[in-house]
């Protein structure tokens, strides 16, 4: 009955955020293209057409043709797969480093928090983005190399969250209880503290998935990124600054979609951050 209120007024609270809702129906309709891209798509994103080169927008290309004449709206449609797939793995991964090291420091303390901590502050004393072109220059650019190299170094921050989540959940009666039968730490982690710290990860991870496919847009259109003919949001608006006075749609519309994403995704995690917020659930409830 308490856990049906709960979620009764998370709803209530999220749906009161317009700014949320927004955020929310943007997220939902990009991850609806990338699934659904060979069905939406009109075009082979690859397919090149020389005698409809650089057309602007009209009702056979929506979105113009590129330099190879490809129709960009399919190559949009395709990229917003690729991006998305970016985001998504990076998070994931840079989540699970993060909440088992912030973990081990909020759980053991000591020296463990010590370690955990220092390595965090050496981290976050590296520029992110300069630390990614380097790696992605020894290791080559490969969808797969960008999904882990971005997850590898995005993960300082969840940490954090999640070892003063359990600095403060660690002496709580529920976690006294589990110990006085005889739980081990590793059940009382994963079992106990760490499902009632899950609340501002979820915020970080839905922020973060825009941090990501920032940072794979950046990448791309510095050439370091996903390669063509993959199409991306990134390589399309590489190729746009190209012809910038010749065709303005290869700039604006992946712009555009970059974005709208990163809009979506952030409202959509403040949203989520507010509705969580028990602070404000208190207030609600009484």
């Amino acid at each position: 009955m308490e856990r049906q209120t709960l979620r009764n007024l998370f709803w209530k609270r999220f749906r009161q955020n317009r700014l949320a809702v927004s955020g929310g129906i943007i997220v939902l309709v990009l991850f609806l293209t990338a699934a659904a891209a060979p069905l939406l798509s009109p075009f082979d994103p690859d397919a090149i057409d020389r005698h409809h080169v650089l057309m602007p927008p009209s009702l056979h290309h929506p979105l113009g043709t590129d330099d190879l004449g490809r129709d960009v709206l399919s190559r949009m449609i395709w990229g917003a797969r690729i991006s998305l797939a970016v985001g998504f793995v990076a998070v994931g991964i840079a989540t699970a480093i993060g909440m088992l090291l912030g973990a081990l420091a909020g759980y053991y303390g000591g020296w463990t928090d010590r370690m955990v901590m220092r390595f965090i502050d050496i981290m976050l004393s590296i520029p992110t983005f300069f630390l990614i072109l380097a790696v992605i220059a020894f290791i080559g650019t490969s969808v797969w190399n960008i999904m882990i190299v971005i997850g590898l170094t995005s993960w300082m921050g969840v940490a954090r969250l999640v070892r003063a989540e359990f600095l403060s959940l660690k002496e709580r009666e529920f976690v006294l209880a589990a110990r006085a039968i005889g739980a081990g730490d590793a059940r009382i982690i994963f079992r106990h503290v760490m499902i009632n710290s899950m609340a501002p990860v979820i915020v970080s991870a839905v922020i973060g998935v825009a941090g990501a496919v920032l940072i794979e847009s950046a990448l791309s259109f510095l050439g370091i990124g996903i390669q063509p003919p993959t199409p991306s949001w990134g390589n399309i608006l590489s190729l746009g600054k190209d012809y910038i006075e010749l065709a303005w749609w290869l700039s604006v519309f992946p712009g555009l979609a970059i974005l709208i994403t990163v809009l979506g995704y952030n409202l959509l995690g403040e949203g989520i951050g507010d509705a969580i917020d028990p602070r404000l659930w208190e207030t609600e409830r009484k």
